[in-house]
């Protein structure tokens, strides 16, 4: 009399011969001398691969660890057909992801791991099958670059975070201009509308409680003054001429100079 676990399955061999099924969990009886019992596990096996250095379809160097999730479906298969299948779904793994690394751009190892646990998943369940061997999951733990690449990669984000910072500043002042522009129109075709955005600046800088206050003086009213007094001052040199031609005149009847009469 046996008992087999619940996460077991019992194999009978009888004078070497394996008997058809398998054992289930609970007390189960051999014939003494003549069966042997040998019990498979199957429960859900984490198989870690140790880390694989491979190039990829890009050329670049890097090295990939990964970790297999497989449980046994048939007992009998996987202690028939495989001396030790744990082993064997290793050597599988480890291949099968040298194999990946070398059809996988170093971009898809780094964003798109979905299709490539996927892809990975297939190749070792393909001879695992006939062990008796189901591959649940695959998945890349970690990805190892070198350091140059590491250093490059990060300068390439740092120009292309610039990059986008700058058309983005860009963008911004392209649109302040036009609705400024926008806006210059509007207060030009209405002169009321620049009077009432000159008391609204007042009013916002008064509430700052300063001392001085700023107040636009319009240009054109400045160019108005400039006109009007280089006009005065023309007019000013015209009189000082005419008033400097009567002086250096000679009067009449003076020495050298005839009278009117003569």
């Amino acid at each position: 009399m046996r008992v087999v676990n619940q996460v077991d399955r019992g194999v009978v061999f009888r004078f070497g011969k394996a008997l058809p099924g398998c054992r289930q969990p609970g007390i189960t009886f051999l014939i003494p001398f003549a069966d042997r019992m040998r019990k498979v596990n199957v429960q859900v096996v984490t198989l870690p691969i140790p880390t694989q250095e491979g190039i990829t379809r890009d050329n670049v160097s890097v090295k990939v660890d990964a970790v297999v999730y497989f449980r046994v479906t048939d007992p009998a298969r996987a202690a028939i057909d495989v001396q030790d299948y744990v082993f064997a779904v290793g050597q599988v793994a480890q291949s099968s992801l040298r194999s990946i690394i070398g059809k996988s751009d170093l971009d898809d190892l780094l964003s798109d791991r979905e299709r490539l646990h996927e892809g990975l998943a297939l190749m070792i369940d393909s001879p695992a099958a006939g062990w008796g061997v189901h591959i649940d999951r695959v998945e890349i733990k970690d990805v190892q670059l070198p350091e140059s690449l590491k250093r490059s990669m990060s300068r390439q984000a740092e120009a292309e975070r610039e990059r986008r910072a700058r058309v983005i500043t860009a963008d911004g002042e392209f649109q302040a201009a036009q609705q400024l522009a926008n806006a210059s129109r509007i207060m030009a075709d209405t002169p009321e509308a620049m009077q009432l955005r000159l008391l609204q600046t007042v009013v916002e800088v008064a509430a700052e409680k300063n001392s001085t206050l700023v107040m636009p003086f319009p240009v054109e009213l400045l160019r108005y003054f400039d006109r009007a007094a280089r006009q005065f001052g023309q007019g000013d040199n015209r009189t000082a001429g005419a008033g400097a031609d009567g002086a250096d005149a000679p009067a009449p009847g003076a020495a050298g100079v005839p009278s009117p009469r003569e």
